[in-house]
């Protein structure tokens, strides 16, 4: 908490860019783009407490150069 953000709506990451970490039973927990895109939407704050299966992330997918 408090840390800037791994990453901000509008920036573009890449398919296994990490975007956030969760915290688990006192476990770091790396959270990581599925696809490369651009930020549209982020859904959960700053050290909110976030359930399994829920949406953290808005991203428009892509096409990644290679």
């Amino acid at each position: 908490p408090g840390a800037p953000p791994f990453v901000e709506v509008g920036q573009p990451v890449a398919a296994g860019q990490q975007v956030a970490i969760v915290e688990a039973m006192k476990m770091m927990n790396e959270v990581v783009a599925e696809t490369a895109g651009v930020v549209r939407e982020v859904h959960a704050a700053d050290a909110a407490i976030v359930e399994l299966g829920q949406r953290l992330f808005t991203i428009e997918p892509v096409e990644e150069r290679r």
